[in-house]
């Protein structure tokens, strides 16, 4: 997208279209929820007190970070025998990227909102899920319970028609590759990627989790280079085809295909689905196997945080940790009492990014501050907006569950209510997601400052002229809307950052530490954190 455009997209100016809504724009109510940026603020600056000199309070495991890997950790603790343990979270309630609100009665997710189904590679994930409920076996096979399973229709990506004075022109067309019309030498592009992708599969390994993929010369050059000097290099200059790939990498990665490696962007689809190209019968359905909750993985991390009780500390920041021959010291700062506390555990499982771990061990591993320079950080923008009546329709598919508007800037929005088994559509959430780590580094430092700096009332506006391209009667149904913003949501898979030799090394235990978290497969997702919380719970627990 070109400067020009996205400076519309994100300014509160140049809306002609809100003098003739039935609701001023100005009249909707909201604003920021969730992360508290100032706790993580402090820590950075140094304003926060240390903990008194004097006795300290004793664990047998600490972990640092109550997000899917520090519940994880936490859960594979508790199976190993080990109850003494306590986690640290810094905001008020666990649960990451995965946490959930409510608007209207109405659950709707503040991140995370889907879960594919595990492969045969993410064995953790798949057990959790059985002990859950949520999959069981039926005579050998796999059975999940289908009111978690994404109910159809799954997809749809609107097509704006631009004319002069009508607001909302185009049409909705199923998937989000709309292929109406396409040109033949667009088709043959399409064709030639599905091929080159399922010879890479066959010949290189792409798994989720990343860690039990067998990385190799192939997968070191595709990591080498950029997603989109690859295609370039291979003459993959459709629009339409460049337009969704980097609508994939935005929508996994946080970043375009501009700024993450090759095979981040090969892995998209090579560990999953493989790519579907127009009248191949052959590949899977992309769209297949998606579980999903009107809270989205909240409905995962709520069920790990049970029973946790006094064992769960929220609202407290780590501020230093101390590693030694015998014991790993761990400062804190409860933001309820405003008190520093001090406590030592026999391991500490650090289950927060990797960019925060630097600044709390007092000497960190080598790997550790080899990396810190060469990590970047997506910032994100999640909005909910209660709707007090369902929106009226454009031609083409009914309303599916990911609404996506080709050409935007942003990534679409996904129905809280989609899986509600209601006869008649009514109030709904809708959860508009925005990735902002753009093309380039100087983009996605930008992005960040302005997610910070702009104020809600501006970023409300962006949002809702991103969506009322294709809904314009919805800012007179919205009731509210609440934002929450992710300075730093998720590591970004620039080139080389994957083949590191620092990832691996942090993967394993160093001394009494133990690294957990998504950061160290170089991609955000469930099962990347699961499966690290998982391994360092269990080698934590270990005499």
């Amino acid at each position: 997208m070109n400067g020009r455009r996205r400076t519309l997209l994100l300014g509160g100016a140049a809306l002609p279209w809100l003098a003739g809504c039935e609701r001023g724009v100005a009249g909707i109510p909201g604003g920021w929820i969730g992360i508290d940026a100032g706790r993580g603020h402090a820590l950075r600056d140094g304003r926060l007190a240390r903990a008194p000199v004097g006795d300290a309070k004793r664990c047998a495991v600490a972990i640092v970070g109550a997000g899917v890997a520090g519940l994880a950790a936490a859960r594979a603790l508790a199976q190993a025998g080990v109850d003494d343990f306590r986690l640290f979270e810094i905001e008020d309630r666990a649960g990451g990227n995965a946490r959930a609100h409510a608007m209207g009665g109405m659950r709707c997710p503040l991140g995370a909102h889907y879960l594919p189904l595990p492969g045969p590679e993410a064995r953790e994930v798949a057990e959790l899920l059985h002990a859950l409920g949520i999959a069981r076996q039926e005579l050998g096979r796999t059975v999940y319970d289908e009111r978690q399973l994404c109910h159809a229709p799954q997809e749809r990506v609107f097509v704006p028609d631009p004319q002069p004075g009508v607001r909302g022109a185009g049409r909705w067309h199923e998937g989000l590759l709309p292929l109406d019309g396409a040109a033949p030498s667009t088709l043959a592009q399409l064709r030639r990627f599905a091929d080159e992708l399922r010879e890479l599969q066959r010949t290189l390994s792409f798994t989720v989790p990343t860690q039990r993929s067998r990385w190799s010369p192939g997968l070191a050059a595709l990591d080498a280079q950029s997603f989109a000097a690859w295609l370039d290099a291979r003459a993959y200059d459709d629009p339409l085809l460049r337009a969704y790939l980097d609508y994939c990498c935005r929508d996994d990665y946080g970043a375009g295909l501009g700024l993450v490696s090759a095979w981040a962007g090969v892995h998209y689809f090579a560990s999953r689905h493989g790519f579907r190209a127009p009248g191949d019968e052959t590949a899977a359905d992309a769209s297949d196997g998606v579980l999903t909750w009107p809270e989205g993985n909240a409905h995962l991390t709520e069920r790990l945080a049970e029973g946790l009780g006094e064992r769960l500390r929220s609202g407290v920041v780590a501020t230093r940790i101390e590693t030694g021959r015998h014991e790993v010291a761990l400062e804190i700062w409860d933001a309820r009492t405003a008190r520093a506390e001090r406590w030592t555990a026999r391991r500490l499982i650090v289950c927060a990014p990797l960019f925060v771990a630097r600044r709390l061990i007092d000497a960190p591993p080598a790997a550790l501050a080899d990396l810190l320079p060469r990590l970047s950080y997506a910032p994100w923008l999640v909005s909910n907006l209660q709707l007090r009546e369902p929106l009226l329709d454009r031609p083409g598919p009914a309303p599916a569950w990911d609404n996506v508007i080709a050409g935007s800037a942003a990534l679409g929005y996904v129905d809280a209510m989609h899986q509600s088994l209601r006869p008649v559509p009514g109030p709904t959430v809708l959860t508009h997601y925005w990735a902002l780590g753009g093309q380039s580094l100087p983009d996605l430092r930008a992005s960040r400052a302005q997610l910070l700096d702009k104020p809600w009332e501006g970023w409300r506006d962006a949002v809702l002229a991103d969506l009322v391209q294709a809904h314009p009667d919805l800012p007179g149904k919205v009731e509210r809307m609440d934002s929450m913003r992710y300075g730093h949501a998720m590591l970004v898979p620039t080139p080389g950052l994957r083949g590191d030799p620092a990832l691996a090394a942090l993967a394993r235990p160093q001394g009494r530490l133990h690294f957990a978290h998504a950061d160290l497969s170089a991609h955000s997702v469930f099962e990347e954190a699961y499966t690290c919380g998982t391994l360092a719970g269990t080698a934590a627990a270990a005499p």
